[in-house]
């Protein structure tokens, strides 16, 4: 079209320079193209109508009209008072040529700015990525109990803040954990008092022995209730010294526990722990079994968790079903997993859901004691469950991770053997044993 205008322009020029008719032909052929003079009143030869080339003429300024096949631009040209229009005609192959390659050349720029920003932004956000990825793992560190892990903070403002309030974070639990400890170790010195005064006054009672002469029966429950009365208060003492040792110890090392630590064997704790238990088992004319605990069975848990889990159940057992009830202690292991299961003969638990409840008991008490033995086994990996025993009362089952074998998807029912993990109710027959 700007070359259409020049090829205008030079005839209009002519017009109004007044050349003669010679003129104005050699100034047509030099602008070339396809391109007609229309004298004054003339609409003959013409690409676009009478009317507007009559328009055009009186209009004053240069007008472009589409029609078939291009463009026409009417130039109109005025000399003494007498409009003469310059036509000139530009196809739609001219208007067209050399687009597509503009095209072509737009596409690539645009492309090339698209892939540069791409890699900016992706040189600019990787380390902002890093950081995140960085306080990822240090989150996943801390939730699986590594207190120890920090991060170097890095990357943008907020993310650099980020990573200063989670090493702020770790060292408060790192302090709250150990300010827990010595309260409970404090706490613990202070029980030695009273445990005291119970053993001297203990003592000052009379003698416990029943195989020396003949004595009534309500004698001899009297003396086995002071020798059970005893016995307790030198098992107290010692788990009270105990828990300020491990407490003590555990405020000393380092937070950050090598997997190693924290390992015990299962089968000694039972066989530990049994020699408490039959001596009152003998006291209340209880039968009892032990089976599968002559082998080492490495279990993830703390020796003194795992034993306060073992006597928190066997104590429901003692306190919780008739003298002279039955009960057993088995060991079993199977697919990396090993099962701690506790039977009792007794009339079993009435509602197992709210059994395993913390602090929830129809029966008086505290309500804890399986909420112990189930923060035990899920400190190892695993879970508890309730079921009905083979004795025909309940059966308590603590499935513990192998530590001398990866766990596996186990079948728990072929572990504990004869389905005694399904949890089928009888209200008839069960009770709550808190």
């Amino acid at each position: 079209m700007s070359a259409a205008a020049q090829r205008s322009a030079t005839v209009a020029g002519a017009v109004t320079a007044g050349s003669g008719k010679k003129g104005i032909e050699a100034a047509t052929r030099a602008a070339g193209g396809t391109l007609v003079l229309h004298a004054p009143g003339d609409t003959k030869n013409s690409r676009v109508s009478a009317e507007a080339l009559t328009d055009a003429a009186g209009g004053g300024q240069p007008v472009e009209i589409d029609v078939d096949g291009g463009t026409v631009r009417l130039q109109p040209v005025t000399v003494s008072n007498k409009t003469s229009v310059v036509e000139v005609f530009v196809a739609d192959s001219e208007l067209g040529d050399g687009t597509a390659r503009d095209w072509w050349i737009l596409l690539g720029i645009m492309a090339g700015l698209v892939i540069g920003s791409v890699i900016v932004v992706d040189r600019l956000a990787r380390g902002a990525v890093d950081s995140v990825r960085h306080l990822v793992q240090g989150a996943m560190a801390v939730g699986g109990g590594d207190l120890g892990v920090r991060i170097q903070p890095s990357g943008p403002r907020e993310l650099a803040e980020a990573g200063y309030a989670f090493n702020r974070m770790a060292d408060r639990l790192v302090t709250s954990r150990t300010s827990e400890r010595e309260l409970v170790a404090d706490l613990s010195h202070r029980l030695r008092t009273p445990l005291t005064v119970l053993r001297l006054d203990a003592e000052a009672l009379d003698p416990d022995d029943t195989h020396i002469g003949e004595f009534s029966a309500a004698e001899l429950d009297r003396r086995r209730g002071i020798r059970r009365i005893r016995q307790a208060i030198v098992t107290l003492e010692g788990e009270v010294d105990q828990l300020i040792n491990t407490t003590r110890a555990a405020v000393a090392a380092q937070v950050a526990e090598a997997p190693e630590e924290g390992l015990c064997d299962a089968a000694e704790v039972v066989r530990d722990r049994m020699v408490f238990w039959s001596a009152l088992a003998g006291d209340q004319n209880r039968k009892y079994q032990v089976v599968g605990a002559q082998l080492r069975i490495p279990v993830p848990v703390a020796r003194p968790e795992l034993a306060a889990a073992l006597d928190a159940v066997l104590g429901n057992v003692f306190r919780y079903t008739p003298q002279g009830t039955a009960f057993e202690v088995s060991l079993s292991r199977r697919d990396g997993w090993v099962a701690l299961r506790i039977d009792d003969a007794g009339p079993g638990i009435d509602d197992p859901e709210k059994a395993m409840q913390r602090g929830q008991s129809d029966q008086g008490s505290t309500g804890l004691g399986l909420d112990i033995a189930r923060r035990a086994a899920q400190d190892a990996g695993g879970s508890v469950s309730l079921a009905r025993a083979a004795l025909g009362g309940a059966s308590v089952v603590m499935l513990l991770a192998d530590a001398d074998a990866p766990p596996k998807q186990a079948n728990r029912f072929g572990l504990v053997g004869r389905g005694r993990l399904a949890r089928e109710r009888d209200p008839s027959r069960r009770k709550n044993s808190g």
